[in-house]
């Protein structure tokens, strides 16, 4: 068991808050207040970005010293919206949120993962026809396979995880949100995600 704080009780923060509860963890969701944030992720052992990515580093870049030495899991991408409300820049271009917030928490070890993803597939991969890939990007081995092992509990396989490397690798995963306003005005909301067939 884990001691897990969600920061974000949207549909992702939920969803996942939900999952990681069903396998055994000690989870706690909160909203973006900022005191309730600070006293979350000072007793958690790992902390979930699953915020708004346009607020996220502001928002985490003042929690820097709750923060220090936890592994933070970001989910979000930041992003501009179109008239539509769907993804339609990157907040971020030559960059990514991953990167950011790994600067302005040196101290931190962010790990980047479901993020290429319809927020459903986070936590049922296996709902999909086809294989679905999560993506991890990180500086640190060790945080990057505790995450790995929190995708497993969530209904990844080992194998439809794919370790890109350090987090600069995370600018890539961040940019394929824009592949989502495409696909779903072509095929509506439907749960889907990006894959790497081999």
């Amino acid at each position: 068991m884990t001691t897990i704080a969600v920061l974000g009780n949207g549909r992702v923060g939920g969803n996942l808050a939900t999952a990681l509860t069903r396998a055994g963890h000690e989870v706690t969701v909160v909203d973006r207040a900022p005191g309730a944030a600070a006293d979350a992720a000072r007793t958690a052992r790992i902390v979930i970005n699953a915020t708004p990515g346009a607020g996220s580093l502001e928002r985490l870049a003042a929690l820097r010293e709750e923060l220090h030495g936890k592994i933070l899991v970001d989910v979000s991408n930041a992003t501009t919206d179109g008239p539509d409300g769907l993804p339609a820049d990157l907040i971020y271009p030559g960059s990514s949120l991953a990167e950011q917030l790994q600067e302005a928490l040196p101290e931190t070890h962010v790990v980047k993962t479901l993020n290429t993803m319809l927020f459903p597939v986070m936590t049922a991969p296996a709902t999909l026809a086809q294989t679905p890939t999560a993506f991890l990007s990180g500086e640190d081995p060790l945080a990057k396979q505790t995450v790995r092992e929190l995708l497993v509990d969530l209904g990844w396989h080992k194998e439809w995880i794919t370790d890109l490397g350090g987090i600069r690798t995370a600018r890539a995963t961040e940019a394929a949100i824009l592949f989502v306003p495409h696909i779903m005005r072509s095929t509506g909301f439907a749960p889907f995600a990006i894959s790497i067939a081999r």
